[in-house]
């Protein structure tokens, strides 16, 4: 290059891609590991190249998994809407039946979580998001034609058996084309819709709401059905518009192709193929591992407020402003979940740049529990309704940041598939409580459920500081290893089989 000072930096850009072309091309080859055995990368990738390569992903993936979550969370959460417009005395709801209704889609949402997301890997998610959000669409539309507790009751566990494979899904999906150090950022684009939905859905309740009927429906009805329409929808175009994995994208070049699983496989240790098959002993690694189960129950406790606010916001607004006519009610929810938004994308962001996920499990939750105090210290509503902007700004980030730790912190596909499926299985089980935890004889001030909210938040600010603590430990622990010594005996399958027990292997904090 000195011979030539003027020579075109472009000339000198794409010079660099053809270089890193030939050694992608070999390391994305199947049975060729991208990495040593000491789980250092063997090839070093062009910035430029893989930034394109980025944009590209961006542009054909993120819109249509972003607006099916989108309305994934709106025909989940929608019944909070619907029971400020008669749901519950139209179908002669009284004590504990709105949150019997509540609970029985958490059953169906809990029970499918892992066996929804091992058939999401054996289909392939390309195909079995779309059908799931086509399902869960057309369980929103029979909604609207529920008479009695018992059919609606019905609806809600189908609509749990379909909607439970969304959230893990769209989280196993982005894995496949994202690296590690991204990945909490890009899942935070598609659970951000998760506030959204909750902004949204409030608008969007409010406007329905102001139409005298919907063919023969009327008031919440209309809310289901119009909403339903539009679920089942997008999940027909996203028959069209989502690709299975890279090898199968029409959208990119062989080259590309090369260098989105070669990039994937460079950070996997001892990995030969990005896609392996299901494996027993895989499955279980990704289940059992003390990353996937810590950070698990650390969503459970976060999804009780997560989802309280999804279902309660708008009967806590109206415990705030209880004179205030039912669309105004709707549309105080909105402005909370718009900071939520704000902070969903903003932690995940700051963790790509410092590939740190565990700093933030520690930062958030002192704003939940900020907001939780203030909500039971004060009577003032405009204290109350400040708390809800607090809780919202710490409690929705844990989504993205959750889902990408556990994947993060396993080597293979089929472990990761079953790590998520299990972190989102335990994170509905906190939905499930989150449907008991505002019970209608502890309002208006309901003390039992923001004190339970104080006490989750606290918990998660300890036990993200001690899994952070833990992992220092035992990656100093794993550095003393002989990785030769420890993995002379073993064959290359036996190797790849090990996943997150292999000494070569450093967790990811």
């Amino acid at each position: 290059m000195q011979d030539n000072p003027v020579g075109s930096e472009k000339g000198l850009s794409q010079h660099h891609e053809d270089i890193f072309t030939q050694d992608a091309s070999k390391a994305a080859g199947q049975g060729l590991a991208a990495t040593d055995q000491y789980g250092r990368a063997l090839i070093e990738f062009d910035r430029v190249a893989e930034r394109r390569l980025r944009r590209k992903i961006d542009f054909c993936i993120l819109p249509t998994v972003s607006l099916i979550y989108l309305f994934c969370f709106i025909d989940r959460a929608n019944i909070g809407n619907a029971k400020l417009a008669g749901f519950e005395k139209d179908l002669g709801l009284t004590g504990y039946d709105y949150n019997a209704v509540l609970s029985v889609f958490y059953i169906s949402y809990i029970l499918f979580e892992i066996p929804s997301n091992i058939a999401c890997k054996l289909v392939g998610p390309g195909w079995f998001l779309p059908a799931l959000t086509v399902a869960f669409g057309i369980c929103s539309l029979g909604t609207a034609f529920v008479h009695t507790i018992h059919s609606a009751s019905g609806v809600r566990f189908l609509l749990g058996i379909f909607e439970a494979g969304m959230m893990p899904g769209i989280a196993y999906y982005l894995s496949r084309w994202y690296r590690r150090r991204e990945l909490a950022f890009y899942m935070s684009l598609y659970i951000v819709m998760a506030p959204l939905a909750g902004a949204f859905g409030g608008l969007l309740a409010s406007a329905i709401l102001t139409l005298d009927n919907f063919g023969s429906l009327h008031t919440w009805r209309m809310i289901f059905a119009i909403e339903g329409i539009i679920t089942i929808g997008l999940g027909l175009l996203a028959f069209i518009t989502l690709t299975d994995r890279p090898e199968t994208a029409r959208w990119l070049t062989q080259e590309q192709k090369e260098l989105a699983i070669a990039r994937l496989k460079s950070e996997r240790v001892a990995t030969t193929e990005v896609l392996d098959k299901m494996d027993k002993a895989k499955t279980l690694r990704g289940i059992f591992s003390p990353a996937t189960l810590t950070t698990s129950f650390i969503f459970l406790l976060n999804n009780i407020t997560v989802q309280g606010l999804a279902f309660f916001a708008p009967t806590i607004v109206r415990t705030i402003y209880p004179h205030n006519s039912v669309v105004s009610q709707q549309l105080h929810t909105v402005p909370p979940y718009v900071v939520g938004a704000f902070f969903t994308v903003l932690f995940p962001f700051l963790s790509w740049r410092f590939d740190r996920r565990l700093p933030f499990f520690v930062l958030a939750p002192p704003l939940m529990i900020t907001g939780y105090i203030m909500f039971l210290a004060s009577d003032d509503a405009h204290v109350r309704y400040g708390a809800t902007f607090l809780i919202a700004a710490g409690a929705f980030s844990f989504g993205a940041l959750c889902n990408a730790h556990v994947a993060n912190n396993v080597v293979s596909d089929t472990a990761r598939s079953s790590a998520i499926g299990t972190n989102v299985m335990f994170g509905n089980i906190g939905g499930l409580v989150s449907t008991w935890s505002f019970l209608p004889f502890d309002g208006p001030d309901y003390h039992i459920g923001n004190g339970l909210n104080l006490a989750t938040a606290s918990m998660t600010l300890i036990l993200g500081a001690l899994m952070w603590a833990w992992m220092r430990w035992d990656n100093r622990r794993r550095e003393k290893v002989d990785v030769d010594r420890a993995l002379a005996d073993l064959s290359q399958q036996q190797v790849q089989d090990l996943d997150w027990r292999n000494p070569a292997f450093r967790w990811k904090m």
